[in-house]
Parts: C-alpha cells; structure tokens; sequence
C-alpha cells in the first residue's frame, strides 16, 4: 500500500516537472535546445521499456511510462516539424 501510494506521489510529481517543458515547446515552437537524436533514442527506449511494464501489475507506473511515451513523442513531432531547413 505504502509503495502504490509513493509510486502514485512521485507520478504525479514526475509528471508535473515535465509540463512547463512541453507547454513552453508547443507556445513558442523553439525547439532549438533539444536533439532529434537524443529524443529519438528516448522514444525507442520508451517503446522498448514497455515490454517490461507490461509484466508488472497495473500501478502508477503505467501512468507515469504511458506520459513519458507521449511527451517524448510529441516533443519528437514538433521538432521535427518546427525544425530549421
């Protein structure tokens, strides 16, 4: 119980840290300080780390992987698309 409940806590703060990121990314369109690569490694680590959490009993942890996919993700789709020819 104690750890579902630190697991749900840490979620949340964990995911809070990571809004202004994106909500500055998607107001201004400068993506300038982030890497294509960096991020696109993120992501395949991301959509490989699934593999494990998948085994795991439902928990916080879902919530918190499935944000950080997404996150990842569009932060990937808008510097690609916002991206300087």
């Amino acid at each position: 119980m104690l750890a579902t409940v630190a697991g749900a806590l840490a979620t949340v703060i964990f995911m809070s840290s990571a809004m202004p990121m994106l909500v500055k990314a998607l107001r201004t369109r400068d993506l300038h300080s982030y890497s294509a690569w960096s991020l696109g490694l993120s992501e395949a680590g991301n959509i490989l780390q699934w593999f494990y959490i998948w085994s795991l009993p439902l928990g916080p942890i879902h919530f918190l992987h499935a944000f950080y996919t997404i996150v990842t993700a569009v932060m990937l789709g808008l510097l690609l698309r916002y991206k300087e020819r």
